[in-house]
């Protein structure tokens, strides 16, 4: 059995750690609040902008369609990964980068498959093994619909120019504080939805549907991406606070255990002085 002295350091050690954990668990319950509700605003925006955009793209003629919508032979992929720039969020990184690899082995075995990390912990990881073109990790400093337009830009741009032939996102959607669904989701080129021809009836096009196109596939691609990263950035806190608050009750027990290991130790030590004091006494009258 360890000795007093060591079992009082480790409980001081549980202590202080345990500390941090419970601060870091209200860090980010702050933080997931105004996350939450950011993302919970734009979903049902960006869900119906997306629902428009592909009705109006699979009705378009294969002559006059958007450069968008080019459903060529796969050869190169790029796949956008969303993770966060810090740890200590459970296993809320380590499910993009499996989901990431599963795609490169399983779904696009023997395709050339490239990355752009939006967050610290995929380009790190991603860049061992596998090539990574672009590091946005610094989208998270000042996240804003422009930031984040940028990066749409330079991806439409490299779908357009015929660099890759499909570009994925792959991140975490928020569900709750505790749940995060990982999704991958087809950037480009644009999935038309089946039967959206038959319900172009309800849309009256003003000027014209390549008009509109041009004007509306560039902001709605932009918005999905803002959305994928805002979900992703709302997860990553929710997961934090959870996996905070699970460090939390488990420093608590392991500080209740070490204190009675402490009591244990002690009450040892002092039933041992009892009996030498009571074994000397007996020696002496003897």
């Amino acid at each position: 059995m360890a000795n007093l002295k060591e079992i009082r350091n480790r409980i001081a050690s549980v202590s202080s750690t345990m500390q941090i954990t419970s601060a870091m668990k209200m860090v980010s319950a702050a933080k997931l609040k105004k996350a939450q509700d950011a993302i919970t605003a734009m979903r049902p925006y960006a869900d119906k902008l997306t629902e428009l955009l592909q009705s109006l793209s699979a009705s378009l003629d294969a002559d006059s369609g958007s450069m968008y919508a080019d459903n060529r032979p796969v050869n190169k992929v790029l796949v956008v990964a969303i993770t966060s720039n810090r740890g200590l969020c459970g296993a809320f990184n380590t499910n993009i980068l499996k989901q990431c690899v599963s795609i490169v082995e399983n779904t696009y075995a023997g395709k050339q498959v490239d990355f752009v990390a939006i967050g610290k912990k995929s380009n790190d990881i991603l860049s061992k093994k596998h090539t990574v073109i672009g590091n946005h990790s610094d989208v998270f400093d000042d996240l804003t619909f422009d930031n984040v337009a940028l990066i749409a830009e330079e991806l439409m741009l490299l779908f357009t120019e015929g660099t890759y032939d499909r570009i994925e996102i792959v991140y975490n959607k928020f569900k709750n504080a505790a749940t995060q669904l990982v999704m991958t989701e087809q950037f480009l080129p644009i999935v038309p939805v089946e039967g959206a021809v038959a319900n172009n009836s309800d849309y009256i096009f003003e000027p014209s549907k390549i008009e509109i196109v041009e004007q509306l596939i560039p902001k709605s691609l932009k918005t999905q991406l803002y959305k994928s990263i805002r979900d992703s950035f709302a997860s990553e806190h929710g997961a934090r606070m959870t996996a905070m608050h699970k460090a939390t009750d488990n420093a608590t027990e392991l500080r209740d255990q070490l204190k009675l290991t402490y009591n244990q130790a002690r009450q040892a030590a002092i039933t041992n002085e009892i009996l030498e004091i009571v074994g000397g006494a007996e020696a002496l009258n003897n």
